[in-house]
C-alpha cells in the first residue's frame, strides 16, 4: 500500500491519565502520538518532531498553553500546525482569547474523546488532505488516495509506492519547499535510515512518470533547499 505516513499528533497535557487517555484513543485511530507534559518540553518537541496537529491543554506548567500557542503561531516555520486547546476555562471570553492567540479549535473539558477526534480530523483534512483520505488536485494532476492512483490529463499513470507518497507529500503543499530530510521523515518515516542522496533518484522517477502522460515537469528544484510542486 502506498498510503502516506499517519499524521504526528503532538499531545501536550501535564495530567498523566489524561496524556494517557489521548494517547490510547490517538493510536487506535492510527495517528502517530508523541507527548509532552509541560510548556518548555512542549516546545521542544514542536522543534524535534514537527507534528501535524497539537492538542494543547491551556493550564501547563513553566510556560502555559496560550503562549506556547502564541509562540507557534507567530513561527512562520510553524504557524500552519493546527492547534486544539482544550481547557476547563467554558467563559466566552475565554474562548475568544484562545482562538485570538491562534487555536484552530477549542474544546471545554470535561470533553467527548469522539467529538475531540472529529474536530482533529476536520482540522487535518485542511492540512493533511492525503492522510486523511482525500482526493488532490493540482493542475492537471489528480492522485486518489482511496484508490491508489494518480491521473494527468485524465491518463492513469504508473507510479511506484514511494513515488506516490512522495506526490501525495508535494501536492498537500504545493509551493511549499521541502528540504530532503523533511521528505524523507515524510515518505519514509524517521524509523527508518536512508541516504538523502535516495530521495533525489525517487523524484527522478517521479518526473519521469508524470511527464510520460505529457506537459511540463510540475517538479521543481530548489537549489541548496530541496524540492517543491510548483
Amino acid at each position: 500500500m502506498a498510503t502516506p505516513r499517519p499524521p504526528c499528533i503532538l499531545v501536550v497535557e501535564d495530567e498523566a491519565a489524561q496524556r494517557e487517555v489521548l494517547r490510547y484513543n490517538l493510536e487506535a485511530e492510527g495517528f502517530r502520538v508523541v507527548m509532552a507534559e509541560n510548556g518548555d518540553e512542549a516546545l521542544m518537541m514542536v522543534r524535534e518532531e514537527e507534528p501535524d496537529l497539537i492538542i494543547l491543554d491551556w493550564m501547563l506548567p513553566n510556560v502555559s498553553g496560550i503562549e506556547i500557542c502564541r509562540r507557534v503561531k507567530s513561527n512562520p516555520e510553524t504557524r500552519a500546525i493546527p492547534i486544539i486547546m482544550l481547557s476547563a476555562r467554558s467563559e466566552e471570553a475565554d474562548r475568544v482569547r484562545g482562538l485570538e492567540t491562534g487555536a484552530d479549535d477549542y474544546v471545554v473539558k470535561p470533553y467527548s474523546v469522539l467529538e475531540l477526534l472529529a474536530r482533529l480530523r476536520t482540522q487535518l483534512r485542511r492540512t493533511r488532505p492525503a492522510a486523511m483520505g482525500e482526493r488532490l488536485s493540482y493542475d492537471d494532476i489528480t492522485l486518489d488516495t482511496e484508490e491508489h492512483r494518480v491521473y494527468r490529463n485524465g491518463e492513469l499513470l504508473k507510479l511506484g509506492p514511494t513515488e506516490f507518497r512522495l506526490l501525495a507529500t508535494l501536492m498537500e503543499k504545493p509551493g511549499r519547499v521541502w528540504t530532503r530530510e523533511q521528505l524523507l521523515d515524510r515518505v519514509w518515516g524517521r524509523d527508518i535510515y536512508v541516504d538523502s542522496r535516495t530521495i533525489d533518484v525517487h523524484v527522478g522517477r517521479l518526473r519521469k512518470a508524470l511527464k510520460a502522460a505529457g506537459g511540463e515537469d510540475p517538479v521543481r528544484t530548489v537549489r541548496g533547499a530541496g524540492y517543491s510542486l510548483g
